[in-house]
């Protein structure tokens, strides 16, 4: 069918330089030509095209089914197809398949070529070119094994956005065969993935030539979520991916465990961090918003009237939504007026049973409310399902929580009724301990009040007194100050403290103050004669008590009458040191030669005494370490700090009463970790008339006013 050195049409190679220069490169390439003449059905091949496929001219048939039978019976049918296509559009030809060769090796070949029209326009004659492309085959075979035995799906696709490859694992989670995807369009396949993120990452990566990566989820019937890395190439996109379901199911459910076990933690730190009952369980209608519900409502049961049972109060209500808080506190404000008795709430409350509130819960609720205003907000909010929860307390309920999820929300799960609950019971128990707080600070706070009395008024002497209970209850007790007059008109001034910080050292503390009162008024003894005698009577009594105190007397001779001035003498039994404000705004610590041992330790030591001339106009201050020690302050620093601020209000010119709250206001904190007892005494003028703030004079009948009345009269 052809010579040598001739092309398929017969024409020898000298007399076209051109065309022979051509076979040279045809022939260096391995690439055979073909020239099939449609008309006659003479179908001629180069010699290279007939080595590639095993033949020589004598055994090849040079017709189209001498073709057919060389080419694998699997591939016919997908060349015949793309010879006919060719042949119908006078197009391109193009097609790849195997060739079982005389000898039974099998080939791959890859073809190009074009179908040329005649006069009429129709298809006269197919020319082209073959190579063998076995070797090539072979990679991708190789290649498409591997890509197969990913456990990743894999596909590719064209600069057209068809399908080129698909391996198993693609078709498993694409849920179609491959035979349903090569050579289709993405797109259209998959029209869900138009204009998300799957399309608007594709299309950067070929835009920009980098790979991407990204997490996406597919609507049903995929309905997954996929992480997805792509990559251009030159022939379009090559993207493998994964799903990734199952594992942001199990993030988002150790995310809703991590959720809930910070909030059974959150709630146990919050409600810890006060004893004040209505702030406690106020705090938990926010805690719970959003992890267990969408909005939620606290009610507060509280002992009501024999007849008509508990009265119930809403304290606390939140709604994650920040523009429907005020309709949810409203509603609250509301509700409790327009409840029937068989509410969902109440029979929470009478039960102490969790309430799941049946079917659509604003149905469900507007049933058991009263219309009005109630019923209307409740319309508003429209939850679609809710929970009321019980909040018990050492057997009893002392609270109510109530839970409502908005419409799209599922209901409370096994799970989360389980945290509410616990929740519950943590608010329940803390309620309970706010309220055993307040009837033991009350109890105890009654206690220390009941023993500390009304100081005297002597003339021209103002007394001010002041008692600050510390912030828990366990601490209050020990504390005292008092102020009396003595049978010769000489005024004492009392502080002290009882080891100990209970109502037993509250106790205590009375006793103590009862037999130095005593002592002091019966004996008319000096300072620390006074509490050399306490310290006795306290062995004798078999009082355990130990306790600090000073004691101190303020006394006047008719000399110093006449000169306007004071002698202070006083005992010190370990107590922290008065101060000495004077009429000219200097500060001053009282020391003596070191304080005497405290009370209940060795009653025989002996005692000593200090005394000091005090000018009129002069303010003494006695007070407990609560007023300088704290945990992060030392007793000694603290007093450093006292001294200074009282040299920093002298000049404001205070009252005695006005100082004393001053000074108050300013050392203690807002959480006092312990009980402040503080006496402070001033000196008024005797030569002008007793100044209205220091009140009347009031002193026991039997009592001369001036303390130097006495030795006036003798």
């Amino acid at each position: 069918m052809e010579r040598a050195g001739s092309d398929v049409d017969g024409r020898p190679d000298h007399l076209d330089p051109a065309r022979a220069l051509g076979r040279v490169a045809i022939t260096a390439a391995g690439i055979g030509i073909f020239d099939w003449d449609l008309r006659t059905g003479v179908l001629a091949w180069d010699e290279r095209l007939l080595e590639m496929f095993g033949y020589d001219r004598e055994s090849f048939g040079g017709t189209i089914e001498s073709f057919d039978s060389a080419v694998h019976p699997d591939d016919v049918p997908l060349v015949h197809r793309a010879i006919r296509e060719a042949i119908e559009t006078t197009g391109e030809y193009a097609a790849e398949y195997r060739v079982v060769r005389p000898d039974g090796v099998t080939r791959w070949v890859t073809a190009r070529g074009l179908a040329l029209p005649g006069a009429d326009g129709t298809a006269v004659r197919l020319l082209g070119a073959a190579f063998d492309s076995t070797a090539e085959r072979d990679h991708e075979v190789r290649v498409a094994r591997v890509l197969e035995a990913m456990p990743t799906a894999f596909f590719s696709v064209d600069t057209r956005w068809r399908f080129t490859y698909v391996n198993s694992s693609a078709e498993q989670l694409l849920q179609r065969h491959r035979d349903e995807l090569l050579g289709k369009d993405l797109w259209e396949l998959f029209p869900e993935a138009v204009g998300s993120q799957f399309e608007k990452s594709y299309r950067l990566a070929v835009e920009t030539g980098e790979p991407v990566n990204f997490d996406a989820y597919y609507p049903p019937p995929l309905d997954a979520w996929y992480e997805v890395h792509a990559w251009p190439t030159p022939d379009g996109l090559s993207v493998y991916f994964l799903d990734v379901t199952g594992r942001r199911r199990d993030a988002a459910l150790a995310a809703a465990a991590a959720r809930r076990a910070q909030l059974a933690s959150t709630v146990a730190v919050e409600l810890s961090e006060t004893l004040e009952a209505e702030e406690a369980v106020g705090r938990l209608a926010k805690l719970v918003v959003p992890v267990l519900a969408d909005w939620s409502v606290v009610t507060l049961v509280e002992p009501g009237e024999p007849r008509r049972g508990p009265r119930l109060r809403d304290v606390g209500s939140w709604h994650q939504d920040p523009s429907r808080r005020a309709l949810v506190e409203r509603y609250a404000t509301q509700r409790l007026a327009s409840l029937t008795p068989q509410s969902f709430l109440n029979r929470a409350a009478r039960t102490g049973e969790t309430v799941i509130v049946p079917g659509d819960a604003t149905a469900s609720m507007l049933e058991v409310l009263v219309p009005g205003e109630a019923s209307e907000l409740l319309r508003h909010l429209d939850p679609g399902n809710a929970a009321v929860l019980p909040l018990r307390g050492r057997g009893r309920t002392v609270g109510v929580l109530s839970l409502f999820h908005d419409r799209g929300r599922a209901p409370l799960t096994d799970e989360d009724l389980q945290l509410a609950a616990d929740v519950a019971g943590r608010a329940g128990l803390a309620l309970d301990n706010a309220r055993l707080y307040m009837e033991q600070l009350t109890l105890a706070e009654g206690l220390q009040r009941s023993l500390l009395t009304k100081p005297p008024s002597p003339d021209h002497l103002q007394i001010e007194v002041r008692y600050e209970p510390a912030a828990e209850a366990a601490r209050v007790g020990g504390d005292w100050y008092d102020a009396f007059l003595q049978p010769d008109g000489a005024t004492v001034l009392v502080i002290g403290d009882v080891v100990g910080h209970d109502v037993l050292a509250a106790a205590e503390m009375g006793q103590v103050r009862s037999i130095l009162r005593g002592i002091a008024v019966a004996t008319g003894g000096a300072p620390a004669e006074v509490l050399s005698t306490v310290d006795k009577a306290m062995r004798t009594l078999q009082t355990e008590s130990i306790a600090t105190a000073v004691v101190a007397r303020l006394e006047q001779t008719p000399e110093e009458l006449a000169h306007h001035r004071t002698r202070v003498r006083w005992s010190n039994a370990g107590h922290p040191m008065p101060m000495l404000l004077h009429a000219d705004g200097t500060v001053e610590p009282l020391k003596d030669g070191g304080p005497d041992p405290l009370l209940g330790i060795m009653p025989d030591a002996p005692r000593h005494e200090t005394e000091v001339v005090l000018e009129r106009d002069s303010t003494l201050l006695l007070y407990t370490d609560g007023l300088v020690e704290r945990r992060d302050m030392p007793v000694r620093d603290g007093m450093a700090r006292l001294e200074a601020l009282l040299a920093e209000l002298a000049p404001r010119d205070l009252g005695l009463a006005e100082l004393c709250d001053e000074l108050l206001k300013r050392v203690l904190p807002g959480r006092r970790e312990d009980d402040v007892a503080l006496v402070a005494v001033r000196l008024h003028p005797q030569d002008e008339p007793r100044p209205p703030e220091a009140g009347p004079v009031e002193v026991p009948p039997d009592v001369p006013e001036d303390p130097a009345a006495p030795e006036q009269q003798a």
